[in-house]
């Protein structure tokens, strides 16, 4: 553990989380304008002791934190998980481009600095602070930090609205881009949800959800706590056949499972889909619980099946979350990375964010010039999605 002391706050690395106690990291969490269980302790220190995100697989993390002094002891005053990367894979904001110019120019672009929870394009805090003042200070020692030791860029990737206030403070360029979320309009079921949509969309998720319904499959739905050994089986199974059938090897390996199952059982939903009595696949939903542990927020994570059955996937992805979600008065569903096709299940599109900063004064001119172009293009592609909105127009 390296310490340094500055003129309000003891600023301390580490190389995993257990220098901080859950309970003080998850307090520091649910202070935040967007937390998120994906930037829990537990998730996190999962993704690093099952070597998921480990420095064997190029994800090498430095857990920064600033504590202040009281006559009590000292106090968590802002902290962030810090990744040093050895490529751009399982960020989901794509900087490929960026990396091929570097090595055109003769310069590294790796290892970069990324702050997010790996694998997970899931919009939320990432700069965890008790003020503005000691958010400003966790961002200033993350670059001091990436100038200090040669680190050419610093990322901080689907960051929250106090997140990109304190980097547009510090100068950082700002990036957007689209993902797809569902929100609850106060719905009592189902058919009254799709009674809102235009008659073009109720008609195809009635013929989707019927072939379904028609090849005889049936779902269960169950809350993590009530998952058996067979249901976190079948989930592993499921999820590493989609990476395999897509031709890549799967991120998260069976102990990130192992921990999921152990320490944070709470904040999965499994849906199981099943034919004939057998499980033919799933779908595995993360859940943002309030402070009476009830659902606030859905986002859609991991499916897989192991058997082929006509739009099994639009069901199990979107048409049984959503039911679940009206049913437990659940506010928002998010869909994931990417998906146009998503808009004629009634997810909308949502601008997402992410914050940078390349030490190279050129390449961060060039950069921000095409930051400015690609701002107008997601601006323009937002407008034009909003207009093939599947809502009803209001009268």
């Amino acid at each position: 553990m390296l310490e340094n002391v500055s003129l309000n706050y003891v600023t301390r690395v580490q190389d995993d989380l257990g220098g901080i106690e859950p309970r003080v990291w998850d307090g520091l969490l649910a202070k935040q304008d967007a937390p998120s269980p994906f930037m829990q302790h537990a998730y996190l220190s999962a993704m690093q002791t099952s070597q998921s995100a480990a420095p064997e697989t190029g994800w090498t993390l430095q857990v920064i934190s600033l504590w202040r002094g009281t006559p009590q002891g000292d106090v968590l005053a802002a902290a962030c998980p810090l990744y040093i990367k050895a490529h751009s894979r399982g960020e989901y904001v794509f900087d490929h481009a960026w990396a091929d110019a570097y090595e055109r120019h003769g310069l590294a672009y790796y290892p970069k600095a990324l702050v997010a929870p790996p694998f997970t394009p899931v919009p939320g805090s990432r700069l965890l602070a008790e003020s503005d003042a000691a958010r400003q200070a966790l961002l200033a020692t993350l670059l001091e930090l990436c100038q200090t030791n040669d680190i050419p860029s610093l990322h901080i990737l689907f960051a929250s609205p106090q997140d990109l206030q304190a980097c547009e403070q510090a100068g950082l360029l700002q990036r957007g881009q689209v993902q797809f979320h569902w929100q609850n309009q106060g719905w009592r079921d189902f058919d009254e949800f799709l009674s809102s949509l235009n008659q073009e969309k109720r008609k195809k998720i009635r013929q989707e959800r019927r072939k379904v319904h028609e090849a005889g499959v049936t779902f269960r739905a169950v809350r993590g706590p009530d998952m058996t050994e067979g249901d976190w089986a079948l989930l592993l199974r499921c999820y590493q056949q989609t990476y395999w059938e897509h031709g890549n090897a799967p991120y998260l390996t069976p102990a990130f499972f192992e921990a999921m199952r152990t320490d944070m059982a709470a904040n999965w939903l499994l849906f199981v889909a099943e034919h004939e009595a057998q499980a033919i696949g799933i779908s595995l939903i993360g859940l943002h619980l309030n402070a009476e542990g009830q659902p606030e927020v859905a986002y859609g994570r991991y499916w897989g099946a192991l058997a082929r059955v006509d739009c099994l996937h639009f069901e199990a992805c979107y048409y049984q979350p959503i039911e679940w979600c009206i049913a437990n008065g659940v506010q928002r569903f998010e869909g994931g990375a990417q998906g146009e096709h998503k808009m004629a299940r009634a997810l909308l599109p949502t601008p997402t964010h992410s914050a940078h900063w390349l030490a190279h004064p050129a390449f961060s001119e060039a950069v921000a010039r095409f930051l400015e172009r690609e701002k107008a293009g997601v601006e323009n592609y937002l407008e034009a999605l909003h207009q093939h909105s599947p809502l009803k127009k209001p009268l």
